[in-house]
């Protein structure tokens, strides 16, 4: 999988290092993202999420479930592509 976010579907954005005489090159923004584990109750099992910082903090705030909803809808990840953990 790709460096997407699967909560907010912020992904790396492209700009230019700019040195001191101003030359430019491109570089990439990358996301701040890590894979974390969830139990998701209504399902009653473990699973995987790539998640940046901003998606970990409205996991907290809305809850799982919730989140997994709103992130579904608006195209962010599909059921199938969540990963579930024995």
């Amino acid at each position: 999988m790709s460096k997407i976010c699967q909560i907010t579907g912020k992904k790396a954005s492209v700009g230019n290092n700019v040195s001191h005489s101003k030359r430019r090159t491109k570089r990439m923004f990358n996301v701040n993202l890590f894979t974390k584990k969830f139990y998701y109750v209504e399902q009653d099992c473990w699973i995987s999420l790539k998640l940046s910082a901003n998606g970990l903090r409205i996991i907290n705030k809305k809850g799982l479930d919730a989140a997994l909803n709103d992130a579904v809808a608006k195209g962010f990840c599909n059921w199938k592509d969540i990963k579930v953990i024995g």
